[in-house]
């Protein structure tokens, strides 16, 4: 009866928390809410200030502390792809080539070489919208499709699936299993396979009825797109390039420069060692936004220092925001794992099922779809579960991290995700309009996960 009361304390605070986010609450403030509420139903008033204190204060600045110069370095690369006109014309560029009979595809794939490059999803959807409403428009396609047509090209295979890309879903692993972003290659390029035929199969057949029933574009509001001198597709593609192949070439020589662990010299022992395993690829990713920042003013000047102030503000406080939401989930779920209704369901999501793989997706999943956020359930499943998933070495590290990383971006996309909620504003356009694209593509990347499981168990390819 006891451990019934303590897992309906632990749902209770969960489905708070959900609810707050699916209004708009800032999850900054309530996560911390929720979770001491949490401990003062389970544990009794003396103990709320202790937990806040030393677990989900700890947790947080944890988070920060490793995943913070990616938030921030991703943010302000993003945007100067946007001010530089890197962006629309690799847009443009895609769409001239593949001709205006695929605009929908082209969406998807100027989504998808954006995201892979490493432009934050937020900064995606920004920077294709205006090009993608346009298109709508003139090919008298549903506006109501783009939501969905944005998604499936940042939100789903380039996010998490492709090997390399640097989006925070993809790194996040690294720490806890030591890989690296290129991980289980063939799995992660099957899965993104899958998610890309399987959606843009979904978009075309969606698009085909709205045909045959008499809709197009709707009565929206339009606002033309202005034109612009953009920089050829080869040179707004260079700090893209410039990120992933750095990247790649990072991490081996920084494993050589410090190998698997850098002490601090003599006379500093008070700060420790560093963990080259948990590190090198963070480190990497960083190193190689730099660059690529640097190779973005180099693209586009002009266009950047016109507006740099205004968009580096953005930038700025578009990540502190980005990283104190996730990190503030990952300090409430810190809390919730140290409860003792908790340990219930750590046993239910952990040994529900026979297979690590199928335990780990249906975990991620789970907690992703909780919390609204792919990187929060994302690292509270692993901090709670990781070792259990690695205990006795039956599945190499790198199927873990890239099963963790699939997982984490299917059902955190429920109506009270950020980035859906984000989408969804940035088109003008609402739920009831849209969401139910947004669904079916959420779905099909779910499946994804075990589509792949399926590859590796049965051939053992990774």
């Amino acid at each position: 009866m006891l451990s019934g009361v303590q897992l309906l304390i632990v749902l209770l605070a969960l489905g708070l928390l959900m609810w707050v986010a699916y209004r708009g609450l800032s999850v900054v403030l309530f996560a911390p809410l929720c979770a001491l509420l949490a401990v003062l139903l389970s544990l009794g008033p003396s103990e709320v200030l202790p937990f806040y204190t030393n677990v989900f204060m700890i947790k947080l600045v944890d988070f920060v502390k490793v995943y913070f110069p990616v938030f921030l370095l991703g943010a302000v690369f993003g945007k100067f792809v946007e001010m530089s006109g890197a962006a629309a014309s690799i847009s443009a560029s895609i769409v001239r080539w593949l001709g205006e009979r695929q605009i929908m595809l082209s969406i998807v794939l100027a989504c998808a070489v954006l995201t892979y490059g490493g432009v934050s999803l937020f900064v995606v959807a920004f920077a294709v919208y205006p090009l993608a409403n346009n298109l709508f428009r003139q090919g008298n396609i549903p506006k109501r499709l783009i939501p969905g047509t944005i998604a499936l090209g940042s939100f789903t295979f380039t996010m998490d699936a492709l090997p390399g890309t640097p989006q925070i879903q993809n790194v996040i692993p690294t720490t806890f299993f030591g890989t690296n972003l290129y991980a289980a290659p063939i799995l992660g390029c099957s899965g993104a396979l899958f998610v890309l035929v399987c959606g843009m199969l979904y978009l075309m057949r969606a698009r085909q009825r709205a045909f045959a029933a008499g809709e197009g574009y709707g009565d929206h509001a339009f606002e033309e797109v202005h034109e612009r001198k953009l920089p050829p597709f080869w040179l707004a593609l260079l700090p893209l390039l410039v990120v992933a192949i750095l990247n790649l070439k990072l991490l081996p020589l920084l494993k050589a420069q410090y190998g698997e662990t850098f002490d601090f010299p003599a006379g500093l022992p008070e700060h420790g060692s560093v963990d080259l395993k948990k590190f090198a690829s963070i480190w990497s990713i960083e190193i190689a936004l730099c660059a690529g920042i640097l190779t973005c003013l180099a693209v586009g000047f002009r266009d950047i220092q016109r507006g740099v102030q205004e968009g580096l503000r953005a930038a700025v406080a578009g990540s502190l925001l980005a990283t104190m939401n996730t990190a503030s989930e990952y300090g409430f779920g810190g809390v919730i794992a140290s409860l003792p209704g908790f340990a219930w369901v750590k046993n239910a999501l952990g040994g529900a099922f026979s297979d690590p793989l199928v335990n780990e997706a249906v975990s991620v999943n789970v907690l992703a779809g909780i919390t609204g956020s792919a990187s929060g359930g994302l690292s509270l499943a692993l901090a709670a579960l990781g070792k259990q998933f690695q205990e006795g070495g039956q599945v190499p590290p790198e199927v873990l991290h890239r099963v963790a990383s699939m997982a984490s971006g299917g059902m955190d996309t429920l109506p009270h995700n950020g980035a859906v909620i984000t989408l969804l504003l940035v088109t003008g356009l609402t739920h009831r309009d849209s969401y139910k694209d947004i669904f079916v593509i959420t779905c099909l990347k779910t499946a994804a996960v075990f589509v792949v499981i399926a590859i590796y168990r049965t051939t053992g390819l990774f």
